[in-house]
Protein backbone atom coordinates (compact mmCIF):
# COMPACT_ATOMS: atom_id res chain seq x y z
CA UNK A 1 0.00 0.00 0.00
CA UNK A 2 1.28 3.32 -0.95
CA UNK A 3 0.88 6.17 1.37
CA UNK A 4 1.04 9.70 0.48
CA UNK A 5 2.25 11.82 2.81
CA UNK A 6 1.83 15.08 1.33
CA UNK A 7 -1.53 13.96 0.61
CA UNK A 8 -2.59 13.03 4.08
CA UNK A 9 -1.34 15.94 5.83
CA UNK A 10 -3.61 17.76 3.52
CA UNK A 11 -6.77 15.98 3.90
CA UNK A 12 -6.00 16.79 7.56
CA UNK A 13 -5.72 20.32 7.50
CA UNK A 14 -8.72 20.44 5.36
CA UNK A 15 -10.70 18.44 8.09
CA UNK A 16 -9.66 21.09 10.76
CA UNK A 17 -9.67 24.13 8.61
CA UNK A 18 -13.75 24.67 9.81
CA UNK A 19 -12.79 24.34 14.00
CA UNK A 20 -11.24 27.94 14.87
CA UNK A 21 -7.55 26.99 15.43
CA UNK A 22 -7.30 30.46 17.82
CA UNK A 23 -8.72 28.70 20.39
CA UNK A 24 -6.54 26.97 22.67
CA UNK A 25 -8.11 23.64 22.91
CA UNK A 26 -8.47 23.61 18.99
CA UNK A 27 -4.55 24.30 18.98
CA UNK A 28 -3.73 22.19 21.43
CA UNK A 29 -5.18 19.39 19.45
CA UNK A 30 -3.43 20.02 16.28
CA UNK A 31 -0.26 20.23 17.55
CA UNK A 32 -0.64 16.73 19.88
CA UNK A 33 -1.80 15.17 16.64
CA UNK A 34 1.88 16.10 14.61
CA UNK A 35 3.75 15.06 17.88
CA UNK A 36 1.74 11.81 18.34
CA UNK A 37 2.40 11.03 14.36
CA UNK A 38 6.31 11.77 14.80
CA UNK A 39 6.66 9.38 17.90
CA UNK A 40 4.93 6.86 15.93
CA UNK A 41 7.40 7.19 13.87
CA UNK A 42 9.98 7.39 16.03
CA UNK A 43 8.89 4.63 17.89
CA UNK A 44 8.44 2.42 14.26
CA UNK A 45 11.79 3.29 13.51
CA UNK A 46 13.65 2.19 16.41
CA UNK A 47 11.69 -1.30 16.45
CA UNK A 48 13.79 -1.73 13.17
CA UNK A 49 10.26 -1.66 10.72
CA UNK A 50 10.41 -1.30 7.72
CA UNK A 51 9.12 1.69 5.59
CA UNK A 52 5.53 1.39 4.39
CA UNK A 53 5.01 -0.28 7.93
CA UNK A 54 6.72 3.12 9.60
CA UNK A 55 4.68 5.40 7.45
CA UNK A 56 1.84 3.43 8.54
CA UNK A 57 2.33 4.28 11.85
CA UNK A 58 2.71 7.78 10.83
CA UNK A 59 -0.70 7.42 9.63
CA UNK A 60 -2.15 6.39 12.45
CA UNK A 61 -1.10 9.25 14.40
CA UNK A 62 -2.29 11.45 12.15
CA UNK A 63 -5.66 9.83 12.03
CA UNK A 64 -6.24 9.13 15.95
CA UNK A 65 -8.08 12.22 17.07
CA UNK A 66 -9.91 13.19 14.65
CA UNK A 67 -13.60 12.75 16.76
CA UNK A 68 -11.45 15.43 19.14
CA UNK A 69 -12.86 18.26 17.19
CA UNK A 70 -16.41 17.14 16.79
CA UNK A 71 -16.27 16.00 20.67
CA UNK A 72 -15.24 19.88 21.66
CA UNK A 73 -18.00 21.33 18.87
CA UNK A 74 -20.85 19.82 20.31
CA UNK A 75 -19.87 19.54 24.11
CA UNK A 76 -17.33 22.00 24.61
CA UNK A 77 -15.23 19.28 26.49
CA UNK A 78 -13.13 16.56 26.26
CA UNK A 79 -13.92 15.16 29.06
CA UNK A 80 -15.60 11.68 27.46
CA UNK A 81 -17.43 10.71 30.51
CA UNK A 82 -19.87 13.99 29.97
CA UNK A 83 -19.72 14.01 26.25
CA UNK A 84 -18.45 10.70 23.42
CA UNK A 85 -16.27 8.28 23.15
CA UNK A 86 -13.64 10.46 20.85
CA UNK A 87 -12.03 7.48 19.71
CA UNK A 88 -14.87 5.90 18.56
CA UNK A 89 -16.81 9.05 17.31
CA UNK A 90 -12.97 9.18 15.03
CA UNK A 91 -13.24 6.04 13.77
CA UNK A 92 -17.29 6.97 12.69
CA UNK A 93 -16.20 9.91 11.06
CA UNK A 94 -13.10 8.08 9.06
CA UNK A 95 -14.76 5.13 8.19
CA UNK A 96 -18.42 4.97 8.69
CA UNK A 97 -18.92 8.65 6.92
CA UNK A 98 -16.01 7.80 4.46
CA UNK A 99 -13.43 10.36 5.53
CA UNK A 100 -10.20 8.49 5.22
CA UNK A 101 -10.71 8.18 1.73
CA UNK A 102 -9.77 11.83 1.51
CA UNK A 103 -6.18 10.84 3.29
CA UNK A 104 -5.52 7.42 0.93
CA UNK A 105 -6.88 5.46 -2.19
CA UNK A 106 -6.17 2.15 -1.10
CA UNK A 107 -8.48 0.39 1.44
CA UNK A 108 -6.01 -2.36 2.39
CA UNK A 109 -5.48 -1.37 5.67
CA UNK A 110 -8.54 -0.01 6.54
CA UNK A 111 -9.11 -2.83 9.23
CA UNK A 112 -5.76 -1.71 10.81
CA UNK A 113 -6.62 2.07 11.02
CA UNK A 114 -10.14 1.61 12.55
CA UNK A 115 -9.05 -0.39 14.95
CA UNK A 116 -6.24 1.48 15.89
CA UNK A 117 -8.18 4.60 15.97
CA UNK A 118 -11.31 2.59 17.62
CA UNK A 119 -9.46 1.57 20.65
CA UNK A 120 -6.32 3.94 20.99
CA UNK A 121 -7.92 5.46 24.60
CA UNK A 122 -9.15 2.50 25.60
CA UNK A 123 -8.70 1.03 29.35
CA UNK A 124 -7.04 -2.39 27.79
CA UNK A 125 -6.50 -3.64 24.14
CA UNK A 126 -9.20 -6.40 23.34
CA UNK A 127 -6.96 -10.01 23.60
CA UNK A 128 -8.50 -11.21 20.24
CA UNK A 129 -6.53 -8.60 18.11
CA UNK A 130 -4.02 -10.39 15.71
CA UNK A 131 -0.27 -9.94 16.40
CA UNK A 132 0.45 -7.28 13.53
CA UNK A 133 -2.72 -5.32 14.63
CA UNK A 134 -1.76 -5.26 18.21
CA UNK A 135 1.80 -4.24 17.47
CA UNK A 136 0.33 -0.92 15.80
CA UNK A 137 -2.26 -0.35 18.44
CA UNK A 138 0.35 -0.31 20.90
CA UNK A 139 2.75 2.33 19.25
CA UNK A 140 -0.20 4.15 18.79
CA UNK A 141 -1.24 3.98 22.45
CA UNK A 142 2.51 4.85 23.44
CA UNK A 143 2.74 7.96 21.67
CA UNK A 144 -0.10 9.35 22.36
CA UNK A 145 0.56 8.56 26.50
CA UNK A 146 4.09 9.88 25.77
CA UNK A 147 2.53 13.35 24.26
CA UNK A 148 -0.57 13.68 26.66
CA UNK A 149 2.35 14.36 29.44
CA UNK A 150 3.65 17.40 27.00
CA UNK A 151 0.05 18.49 26.56
CA UNK A 152 -0.16 18.53 30.63
CA UNK A 153 2.70 20.79 31.43
CA UNK A 154 2.09 23.45 28.37
CA UNK A 155 -1.53 23.54 28.70
CA UNK A 156 -3.06 24.85 32.02
CA UNK A 157 -4.89 22.52 33.30
CA UNK A 158 -7.19 24.44 34.28
CA UNK A 159 -8.40 24.85 30.78
CA UNK A 160 -7.57 21.36 30.20
CA UNK A 161 -10.27 20.10 32.49
CA UNK A 162 -12.53 23.44 32.81
CA UNK A 163 -11.81 23.83 36.74
CA UNK A 164 -10.18 27.24 38.70
CA UNK A 165 -6.90 27.50 39.99
CA UNK A 166 -8.48 27.72 43.23
CA UNK A 167 -9.81 24.10 43.25
CA UNK A 168 -6.96 22.83 41.43
CA UNK A 169 -5.07 23.78 44.30
CA UNK A 170 -6.93 22.79 46.94
CA UNK A 171 -7.68 18.87 45.61
CA UNK A 172 -7.05 16.26 47.43
CA UNK A 173 -6.00 12.79 46.04
CA UNK A 174 -8.68 9.88 45.94
CA UNK A 175 -6.78 6.94 47.59
CA UNK A 176 -7.98 4.77 44.86
CA UNK A 177 -6.03 6.56 42.30
CA UNK A 178 -2.70 6.55 44.57
CA UNK A 179 -3.34 3.10 44.90
CA UNK A 180 -3.66 2.35 40.98
CA UNK A 181 -0.47 4.20 40.81
CA UNK A 182 1.69 2.00 43.07
CA UNK A 183 0.33 -1.05 41.64
CA UNK A 184 1.79 0.17 38.10
CA UNK A 185 -1.07 0.53 35.55
CA UNK A 186 -3.27 3.31 34.45
CA UNK A 187 -5.87 5.11 36.37
CA UNK A 188 -9.46 4.52 35.48
CA UNK A 189 -11.53 7.40 34.64
CA UNK A 190 -14.07 5.76 36.93
CA UNK A 191 -11.98 6.71 40.10
CA UNK A 192 -11.12 10.23 39.15
CA UNK A 193 -13.04 12.23 41.47
CA UNK A 194 -10.47 15.48 42.00
CA UNK A 195 -8.61 18.03 39.61
CA UNK A 196 -5.41 16.38 41.45
CA UNK A 197 -6.08 12.67 40.19
CA UNK A 198 -6.13 14.19 36.24
CA UNK A 199 -2.36 14.37 37.64
CA UNK A 200 -1.64 10.76 39.06
CA UNK A 201 -3.52 9.13 36.15
CA UNK A 202 -1.31 10.63 33.31
CA UNK A 203 1.51 10.49 35.23
CA UNK A 204 0.82 6.41 35.33
CA UNK A 205 0.80 6.17 31.67
CA UNK A 206 4.20 5.41 31.65
CA UNK A 207 3.71 2.37 33.69
CA UNK A 208 1.46 0.88 30.55
CA UNK A 209 3.94 2.12 28.13
CA UNK A 210 5.08 -1.34 25.63
CA UNK A 211 8.35 0.24 23.93
CA UNK A 212 11.43 0.50 24.91
CA UNK A 213 11.69 3.91 22.95
CA UNK A 214 9.04 5.38 24.07
CA UNK A 215 10.20 5.30 27.86
CA UNK A 216 13.55 6.89 26.22
CA UNK A 217 11.32 9.11 24.65
CA UNK A 218 9.52 10.03 28.07
CA UNK A 219 12.95 10.90 30.39
CA UNK A 220 14.19 12.73 27.24
CA UNK A 221 11.88 15.31 26.71
CA UNK A 222 11.43 15.81 31.04
CA UNK A 223 7.65 16.45 31.04
CA UNK A 224 6.55 13.70 33.67
CA UNK A 225 8.39 15.27 36.61
CA UNK A 226 7.21 18.78 35.61
CA UNK A 227 4.01 17.17 35.52
CA UNK A 228 4.59 16.00 39.12
CA UNK A 229 5.93 18.94 40.47
CA UNK A 230 1.88 19.42 41.34
CA UNK A 231 1.48 22.67 42.28
CA UNK A 232 -0.78 22.81 45.67
CA UNK A 233 -2.01 23.99 48.76
CA UNK A 234 -3.16 20.66 50.23
CA UNK A 235 -0.54 19.63 52.51
CA UNK A 236 -1.74 15.99 52.27
CA UNK A 237 -1.51 16.14 48.25
CA UNK A 238 2.27 17.78 48.64
CA UNK A 239 2.70 14.44 50.85
CA UNK A 240 1.25 12.04 47.88
CA UNK A 241 2.86 13.89 44.94
CA UNK A 242 6.93 13.70 46.98
CA UNK A 243 5.88 9.91 47.32
CA UNK A 244 5.10 9.46 43.58
CA UNK A 245 8.11 11.67 42.33
CA UNK A 246 10.39 9.44 44.57
CA UNK A 247 8.90 5.90 43.36
CA UNK A 248 8.84 6.49 39.57
CA UNK A 249 12.47 8.05 40.00
CA UNK A 250 13.32 4.35 40.73
CA UNK A 251 11.20 2.81 38.51
CA UNK A 252 12.51 4.50 35.42
CA UNK A 253 15.44 3.86 36.19
CA UNK A 254 14.88 0.44 36.36
CA UNK A 255 12.69 -0.15 33.59
CA UNK A 256 13.49 2.93 30.93
CA UNK A 257 17.06 2.00 29.40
Amino acid sequence: MKIDRTRALGAFAAYVRPYDAADPKVRLKIEHTYRVAELCERIARSEGWGADETLLAWLCGLLHDVGRFEQLRRYGTFDDRRSIDHARAGAEVLFAAGGIRAYLEDDCEDELLHTAVAWHSAYRLPETLDPRTRAFCDLLRDADKVDILRANVQTPMEEIYGVSTAELRASPVTPAVEDAFYAHHAVLRSLKRYPADHAVGHASLVFELVYPESRRAVREQGYLFRLLDFPTDNPDTARVFAGLRDHLRGWLEENAR
